[in-house]
């Protein structure tokens, strides 16, 4: 009997990971992860006013290298049976393109230019502009942002594009369309990159670009045109319907068989964003909340339209029928930074390490200081006066979008060493979590169970733990080392036809579960205390010490 593989494609914010699985039993037979070169080299960045930019070319190389990778581990003569292949990436990270659809840096003139570059999802620059269509959506006919929790974020599509054409009068005269990564590089693989026919993720246009079925599309030509005439006609460049991802894209291209050494009749599924089809990789369903934890949080959730769908769930980054599951509800929230507050407590400590000892010996700190951090912070009482930390130094993505916030210690004295601040920090993280299991529980959307996927979750059992405690909820990590690309694998399944249906694919190819953590009462007893602490102290500096400092240096 011939058995059937399908390659599940995750372009995390660092490298592309690839998984090549076998439809019919699970078994996952290769995987190979790549990073992408010019981003870690820190090339088109600036931190500094939060520009993060990703070259196309780091896209293409990497996939070709992972797929590659991934197939030669592979036993002898999957490559043969390979069905199908489906992309799941970061978003919103959208790129400006010509007529034919090729992004703007893979043109000579354009190379070393960042904002012919994908505009990376924490990519910053458009605060402006997301106030500006917040402020003109909420006096408009019609409130174009009700189905995205009532606030645009500068992470999200139409932002990012306004930015980019006020900031870049070359880009604007070359940009005919705009296209999120998930799917360009679906199209990408099958030849087809014509911005006006490839097909459009659901995902990605009704979290990001305010697609939805009741403004038959896009918000109105008149809306963007009065939110500046610079997107006047932008409207009927882009699309109108929009796929879900359980659909083909189309067939790989002869080029793209040849580079991979793949049958020409491989079938590309419909994109969509990492956290979505990472939730369904970790067997999502109805009213579980599954979080992917890595850098930042994506949280989802789905539930049945005729139960929630007439709820307007304010403060979330969106509510679309079939973003996460075809037929369902997807619900999507998440926080700007997670393992992020992390990576930057262990610069803070590494850095002056590597200016007076050396790169040798800060890469051996970097290697060992956060699981030392973890295990002196686990030996730490919970007590009603630790330390208090705001996550916010990344801004606030979940609940009430606002990126220009800023996070804070609270409490620190001359006994605040490391492992104490490293302790608070984690916790932030947990409080924002909770934070946003709240705001779907006074919304009407009830949570039954928490699913979490993603490194920090494999990785740091302190972290789990801390998290369990703070929400007071079990917390199941799925097995899978790679559960965005599993999911990007199932649904491929789908979209080739080799399962009907996607619970079929998921019954079919899942990895289970390998840990539970149970919340231990008495330290969550602290917790909703502290919790409420936390609270306070993000209301403090979003609305007093943050408007003081604006009006005392301004």
């Amino acid at each position: 009997m011939k058995e059937n593989y399908v390659i599940g494609i995750d372009f995390g914010t660092d490298s592309v990971r690839a998984l090549v699985v076998n439809a019919d039993t699970g078994a996952q037979v290769g995987t190979a992860v790549e990073e992408y070169p010019r981003w870690k080299q820190g090339k088109y960045c600036d931190a500094g006013i939060s520009q993060f930019r990703q070259h196309p070319l780091d896209y293409l190389e990497s996939l070709e290298s992972a797929v590659r990778g991934a197939l030669d581990q592979a036993p002898e003569g999957v490559r043969q049976n390979v069905r199908g292949i489906s992309v799941d990436t970061t978003g919103s990270t959208p790129v400006a393109v010509d007529r034919a659809g090729t992004p703007l840096a893979l043109l000579p003139e354009f190379a070393d230019n960042p904002n012919g570059m994908f505009v990376l999802w924490k990519d910053h620059t458009a605060n402006e502009e997301a106030g500006e269509i917040n402020r003109l959506a909420h006096r408009y006919d019609i409130d174009f942002t009700k189905y995205v929790g009532g606030i645009y974020s500068s992470e999200w599509f139409w932002a990012k594009i306004l930015h980019t054409l006020r900031a870049d009068e070359a880009v604007r005269r070359q940009a005919f369309s705009w296209v999120e990564h998930c799917d360009w590089i679906s199209a990408e693989l099958t030849g087809i990159t014509d911005p006006l026919t490839l097909k459009r993720s659901r995902c990605a246009a009704g979290h990001k670009a305010l697609w939805h079925q009741e403004f038959e599309g896009l918000p109105p030509n008149a809306f963007f045109k009065e939110l500046d005439p610079l997107l006047d006609g932008l409207r009927e460049r882009l699309f109108t319907t929009t796929e879900t991802s359980d659909q083909p894209m189309g067939t790989i291209s002869k080029e793209w068989a040849a580079k991979l050494r793949i049958p020409e009749e491989v079938v590309i599924g419909v994109g969509a964003f990492d956290a979505h089809m990472g939730a369904v990789g970790a067997l999502i369903e109805p009213y579980s909340l599954c979080k992917v934890i890595g850098t930042s949080t994506c949280d989802m959730l789905v539930a049945p339209n005729e139960e929630v769908g007439h709820l307007l769930i304010k403060g979330i980054c969106g509510q679309v029928d079939g973003s996460i599951v075809p037929g369902m509800l997807g619900m999507e929230a998440g926080q700007s930074a997670f393992g992020d507050i992390y990576a930057w407590f262990s610069r803070i400590v590494i850095e002056p390490v590597r200016a007076l000892l050396g790169d040798a010996e800060a890469a051996e700190l970097s290697r060992k200081l956060i699981p030392y951090l973890a295990e002196q912070a686990s030996g730490l009482p919970v007590t009603p006066n630790d330390i208090i930390a705001v996550d916010w130094l990344n801004g606030r993505r979940t609940p009430d979008a606002k990126h220009t916030l800023k996070g804070g210690l609270l409490g620190l004295n001359l006994a605040s060493d490391s492992a104490r601040i490293f302790k608070a920090l984690v916790e932030a993280t947990a409080y924002g979590s909770k934070a946003i299991v709240e705001r779907f529980r006074n919304e009407g959307v009830p949570i039954h169970q928490v699913i979490a996927i993603g490194g920090v979750a494999k990785k740091s059992a302190f972290v789990m733990q801390t998290l369990a405690d703070v929400l007071d909820m079990p917390i199941k990590v799925a097995a899978s080392e790679q559960a965005c690309a599993l999911g990007a694998a199932m649904f491929a399944a789908v979209a080739a036809g080799v399962h009907d249906t996607l619970q079929e694919a998921q019954e079919a190819m899942s990895s289970g579960f390998d840990a539970v953590y149970q919340p231990r009462e008495a330290q969550s007893a602290v917790y909703r205390q502290l919790y409420q602490k936390y609270l306070e102290a993000g209301n403090y500096i979003e609305n007093e010490f943050l408007q003081k400092a604006h009006l005392q240096f301004t």
